[in-house]
């Protein structure tokens, strides 16, 4: 596979759980603060509440509230793109006339959200059929290409939860091929009462706050929001300030289970492969990595070995006990953080965790870790074997 050309990084825009802002969820996450709940959107009959991390009251849907005409998926995704286009220096307006490309990688988008619909229909009554043209409009890419008015590639990565990983992937592969100027990429997607009984359904969801790594972990949080870069030309972007760069993309699959990772990684480490090959730098050159870190008894088991066969010594961290496990969204929000924490110069403590796995050789950071070096490396495990690594260069790298 050829060598990258590094990708600038323009803009940044994330909303979560943990804040509503990129720079609101930095400073809560640097603070150790987390808000896991039982959900408050929607109800179900399971006996046990598992916790959520869901946006806060306060945040409001941009986009026609009133008329309810697209997914909440899709709000997100504009939020977070209106975010990181302004930090660009970006509007409609302003976007006129550049080749403008939309890379948004979603899990449950919005195919999932019309369970009312569905269940009313079944039971004899006529619901509302806006409710069916609302799914029909809400393609997030499609969403952000409308409003904004834009007319380069759009397109919708569904790849499990590493959706949001191979989208920014994706976008910059569109800027290497010259046939964008300017891409906004990354993933979005919203908490459903469907996604929250399934996840249940696989036991692998945790009823107290979730603990990436530790010994006694049990499951994941489930989280929504996400998170968009800014990708941009060095002839669009002359002497605009460079937050960051993408040095190289990995993507592989081992086709090993629906649901569980393959044992050893060895799709992870194909992906991991790529992506050092892509940027051209080795484990030495890597100043920490955002794991995947969901906190399930199975992805943390490999995901924490190949980190310390691959990448030994190098201190890593999941950001999932601040935000919950987004799905789709999960690699676009863990990309904008792992470039705020290069800008920074230091990542957070891996909250939750407080007691070393025997089975594994390495263990996150505990508290507050200033870091050294220019480079990082963010990845995301997925179902069906699915695994995807993004490798980020410090703005002056």
């Amino acid at each position: 596979m050829p060598r990258f050309a590094p990708t600038a990084i323009t803009g940044l825009g994330s909303l979560s759980g943990a804040g509503l802002t990129l720079p609101e969820s930095m400073e809560s996450m640097f603070r150790g603060e987390r808000h896991p709940h039982p959900p408050t959107r929607f109800s179900t009959d399971h006996p046990v509440s598992y916790l959520v991390l869901e946006l806060r009251d306060s945040f409001k849907l941009p986009l026609d509230e009133s008329e309810n005409i697209y997914s909440r998926t899709c709000q997100l995704a504009f939020v977070a793109a209106l975010e990181a286009l302004t930090q660009a220096g970006w509007d409609s307006e302003t976007l006129r006339g550049k080749r403008v490309g939309v890379c948004i990688g979603t899990t449950v988008g919005c195919a999932l959200n019309s369970d009312d619909f569905y269940r009313a229909y079944k039971e004899g009554s006529h619901p509302d059929i806006r409710i069916m043209q609302r799914f029909m409009r809400s393609n997030p890419a499609a969403v952000i290409a409308r409003q904004l008015r834009l007319d380069g590639p759009v397109q919708s990565v569904v790849n499990a939860c590493s959706s949001g990983t191979d989208a920014i992937g994706i976008g910059a592969s569109w800027l290497r091929a010259d046939a964008c100027d300017i891409v906004i990429a990354g993933g979005a997607d919203e908490l459903l009462r469907l996604t929250y009984s399934g996840f249940s359904s696989l036991m692998i969801t945790d009823s107290q706050p979730c603990r990436p790594f530790d010994v006694s972990r049990k499951g994941l949080n489930l989280g929504e929001g996400a998170g968009l870069l800014v990708l941009e030309s060095e002839a669009v972007r002359g002497e605009k300030e460079l937050l960051g760069t993408v040095l190289g993309y990995g993507s592989a699959c081992d086709a090993y289970h629906l649901t569980a990772p393959h044992p050893d990684g060895v799709g992870l480490k194909l992906a991991l492969n790529e992506a050092f090959t892509a940027a051209g730098v080795t484990p030495a050159d890597i100043a920490f990595v955002n794991a995947h870190g969901t906190g399930t008894p199975d992805n943390d088991r490999v995901e924490g070995r190949v980190l310390s066969e691959v990448l030994p010594g190098v201190p890593f961290l999941s950001t999932k006990g601040y935000t919950g496990h987004t799905l789709g969204a999960a690699g676009g929000i863990e990309a904008a953080f792992t470039v705020a924490f290069l800008q920074r110069g230091e990542i957070p403590a891996n909250i939750g965790f407080t007691d070393p796995d025997p089975e594994l050789l390495s263990t996150p950071v505990t508290g507050n870790t200033v870091i050294d070096g220019t480079i990082a490396l963010s990845e995301s495990l997925a179902f069906g074997g699915n695994n995807a690594v993004l490798i980020f260069g410090k703005g002056d790298h």
